[in-house]
């Protein structure tokens, strides 16, 4: 008996004999301690964010943010959003720098290379750290998607030959390459799994609350872009020299809560379809007040699209319930303006009455059109319409486009495109850009609906959520449908980047099952990028402690994360 153990009195005393376990195990913190120590909100939410969106995807989504910031008038070049979009591939660019010193660097050392196979071996699926995290990333880019994305560099550089001068070559050049090549890739590499894109998809929607909200308090208080004599178009932040700013934006969020709505049961978040079909209904009325017909048009047909992707039986359902929703708003609550009315009758006007904005662009297009005939194989050059377009327009055309309203002065904006990215494609590159360029989306567009369409033959879990491809193919059919309508320019054009980087994503992914280049045996990560993996693959672990939410795990044996040693050492 020890002297610790005895009293004063020279007693040994009576608890002299409690376990250590009983001993150590701490005293509950007072009630007041415990509320004191109670992270604040901003804290919590902070590691809301951490834990549920991926660092690598913070540069996406900044560029999303910065959309909404509000557009100077008159205001030419570069926007928040296009720098933004240069740190989301720069950031790429270095991280592929720095695997691919890393890899070369463990296969200098033997004790190097065995420790980077062990980590990768045990945690294929790590952002960093191991050779199987690395070979993943730069895997990513197949030769098959670099032969999709990167068709129309060529192409590009000889239509840059033809510029006016050098600096407008150059000029055009970089914004080809940065809408149709390097943001696309940058993104298809940062992409990993469903989760991701569901990150994404839900940032695009909550973008298009948020310039539709403004776009409907526009329409309410009479602040917005002038039509029909009076202020009342909804255009957001992008303002009246950017009247397809805001619709664009609307209809992008409308389509990804749309394919988020249409989720399979059991392969998204359980709130995730109630919430994006609420959001998809407040959508449609700022989409309805940008009163964009080419948006309507694009919307509408992508819509139906998505319906009848998703199986004949919830199509039924929806479009059931939404005739009724417009029974009961237009025909009892007398909902919809009689400008809504009149602009919506207009699309079936074009021909035998068009108003002057259609009238104009018939014009540009019979421009561009004249502009191929004289230059059939190379066009005119890029960013060379504007200087050729009087020598080929007709008398019908006018001096500009009048905008004004949403806090700007009346100014005569000038009509330096066709608005229609085909025949624009066509008159400045000729037949060698737009079969490039055209040939790299239709391929986006095959591969896309044909794995969209094998999410409906295979079974769980060897199928790829369809959700996603939901909203990664609605995306590419609304920008493909809206450039017979549109063309690239203005501040929302960086979004055309992200639509065909989600659809490179979907499309061009490795196939299920199949594993990475240079990673023998297992660790693939997800066959189909839905968050599962493939052969050896274990979705327990997309990061240490972090599990990847529902995904679908091949059979195979588990293996261990990459923090804990690839044998078990008996001590």
């Amino acid at each position: 008996m020890t002297h610790a153990a005895t009293h004063a009195t020279g007693q040994p005393a009576a608890h002299a004999a409690v376990p250590a376990t009983e001993a150590a195990v701490p005293a509950s913190p007072p009630v007041a301690a415990r509320g004191a120590a109670r992270p604040a909100p901003l804290t919590v939410l902070a590691r809301g964010l951490r834990r549920h969106v991926p660092a690598r995807l913070l540069p996406a989504l900044a560029v999303l943010a910065l959309l909404a910031y509000p557009a100077s008038p008159g205001a030419e070049g570069a926007t928040p959003a296009d720098a933004a979009s240069a740190v989301l591939v720069l950031t790429v660019v270095l991280r592929l720098l720095r695997e691919g010193r890393d890899s070369g660097g463990r296969g200098e050392s033997g004790a190097g290379g065995e420790r980077g196979g062990s980590a990768g071996e045990t945690g294929g699926s790590r952002e960093t750290g191991g050779g199987r995290g690395a070979t993943r990333f730069r895997a990513a880019l197949t030769p098959r998607a670099a032969l999709v994305l990167g068709a129309p560099v060529l192409a590009l550089a000889l239509a840059a030959l033809g510029a006016a001068d050098a600096a407008t070559g150059i000029a055009g050049l970089g914004r080809y390459l940065q809408i149709f090549v390097l943001v696309p890739a940058a993104l298809l590499l940062s992409l990993r799994d469903a989760r991701d894109v569901r990150v994404l998809a839900w940032g695009l929607v909550a973008l298009a609350l948020a310039e539709g909200g403004v776009g409907v308090v526009q329409y309410l208080t009479g602040s917005g872009a002038s039509y029909m004599g009076e202020d009342v178009r909804a255009v957001g932040t992008f303002g009246p020299g950017d009247v397809m700013g805001m619709a664009t934006v609307v209809a992008y969020g409308l389509v990804a809560a749309s394919g988020l709505a249409l989720a399979r049961t059991g392969e998204a978040p359980r709130l995730q379809r109630p919430l994006a079909a609420l959001c998809a209904a407040a959508l449609l009325v700022p989409l309805a007040l940008s009163f964009s017909r080419g948006a309507w048009i694009a919307t509408a047909a992508v819509l139906g699209l998505q319906l009848l992707a998703a199986g004949p039986r919830r199509a039924l359902a929806v479009l059931a319930a939404a005739s009724a929703a417009a029974v009961v708003l237009v025909g009892g609550l007398g909902i919809g303006s009689a400008m809504l009315q009149e602009r919506l009758s207009s699309i079936t006007k074009v021909t035998d009455a068009p108003d002057q904005s259609v009238t104009d662009r018939y014009t540009l297009w019979a421009a561009a059109a004249d502009m191929w005939r004289e230059h059939p194989v190379t066009g005119v050059g890029l960013k060379n319409f504007p200087a050729h377009r009087d020598s080929h327009a007709s008398l019908a055309l006018s001096a500009g486009s009048d905008t004004a309203g949403a806090g700007q002065d009346f100014r005569v904006q000038p009509l330096l495109s066709p608005h229609n990215m085909y025949l624009l494609v066509l008159g400045e590159q000729g037949l060698i850009g737009l079969t490039a360029l055209a040939g790299s989306w239709a391929a986006l567009l095959v591969l896309g609906v044909r794995r969209l369409a094998g999410t409906h033959r295979r079974r769980a879990p060897r199928r790829r959520p369809l959700d996603c491809g939901l909203v990664a193919c609605g995306l590419l059919v609304w920008q493909l449908v809206d450039f017979t309508y549109a063309d690239i320019g203005g501040p929302a054009t960086v979004m055309t980047a992200l639509a065909l980087g989600l659809a490179a994503w979907w499309g061009l992914g490795a196939r299920y099952g199949e594993e990475r280049p240079g990673a023998e045996g297992a660790g693939s990560y997800g066959a189909e990028g839905d968050g599962s993996y493939g052969s050896g693959g274990s979705a327990a672990y997309e990061a240490p402690g972090r599990p990847v939410p529902y995904a679908t795990p091949c059979s195979a044996p588990h293996r261990q994360p990459a923090s804990q040693p690839s044998e078990r050492r008996t001590p």
